[in-house]
């Protein structure tokens, strides 16, 4: 599956750690919901988008230490209207 933003800017998957398209981390995934190396929420994933919802934004995850990785040639999508703003993320 390819993942989005939801203005649709190109995200790399790796397990459960999510890249902005150059490479730089972003999170990790626990469930729908992706929180940043420093544990804060960054945004929930819905359906192939990662929006940011101020809901959800209460939420925290742990800490973690991420290596950056090669970037990506993809392409962006167009613009979803699913609900939430774009996460603020690298790129």
């Amino acid at each position: 599956m390819s993942l989005y933003t939801k203005d649709g800017r190109p995200l790399q998957e790796s397990g459960d750690y999510i890249y902005s398209g150059s490479g730089v981390p972003i999170g990790k995934r626990r469930g729908d919901k992706v929180f940043g190396p420093d544990g804060r929420y960054v945004g929930t994933i819905t359906g192939n988008r990662l929006a940011y919802r101020s809901t959800d934004s209460a939420s925290i995850g742990s800490p973690f230490s991420i290596v950056h990785r090669a970037g990506s040639g993809r392409a962006h999508a167009a613009g979803s209207a699913i609900w939430g703003d774009e996460p603020d993320t690298p790129d």
